[in-house]
């Protein structure tokens, strides 16, 4: 059974969807009112399932007439990976780096067995280093593929 929040995040792409534009404002409240939760489930959702790691730009102001603005970011496949290698850094989390992944999929930049290939060469499990250590491995390894698939579509 889905979650609250999946269930709130697949409404709001739901509405993206149908109005096909790359900006939706909503009111918090009434979203929280809709789903019968409050606020602060809506706040979740919207600070980690519409990150700029998933192509989402969130504004947000509080109060009576507050409202909250998710930009939908549209660029490129090529512009798209080079801000994902510019963003990466020096090190990188795990779900930070699964967003990313997530992204390039849906995309369709990458197949899902690729998707999969790689999740499973940047998984803590996998790496079984520290944590500061681990954070630097997987934002190599994440940035060496990345650029191999630039590198693979400009041929």
């Amino acid at each position: 059974m889905a979650s609250l929040s999946d269930i709130i995040e697949s409404f709001i792409k739901k509405m993206f969807k149908e109005m096909e534009e790359e900006v939706l404002e909503i009111q918090r409240n009434e979203l929280a009112n809709k789903f019968q939760c409050a606020p602060s489930q809506i706040n979740y959702v919207l600070s980690t399932r519409f990150t700029l790691e998933r192509g989402y730009y969130v504004e947000s102001k509080r109060g009576g007439g507050g409202y909250v603005r998710i930009t939908r970011l549209n660029i490129d496949d090529d512009d798209l990976i080079k801000c994902i290698l510019e963003d990466i850094g020096d090190s990188i989390s795990q779900s930070s780096a699964m967003d990313y992944i997530k992204r390039l999929l849906e995309k369709g930049i990458i197949t899902t067995k690729e998707a999969l290939i790689i999740r499973a060469a940047i998984d803590r499990r996998n790496l079984n280093l520290n944590v500061s250590d681990e954070g630097a491995l997987r934002a190599n390894i994440l940035k060496g593929i990345i650029s191999s698939i630039l590198y693979y579509q400009s041929l």
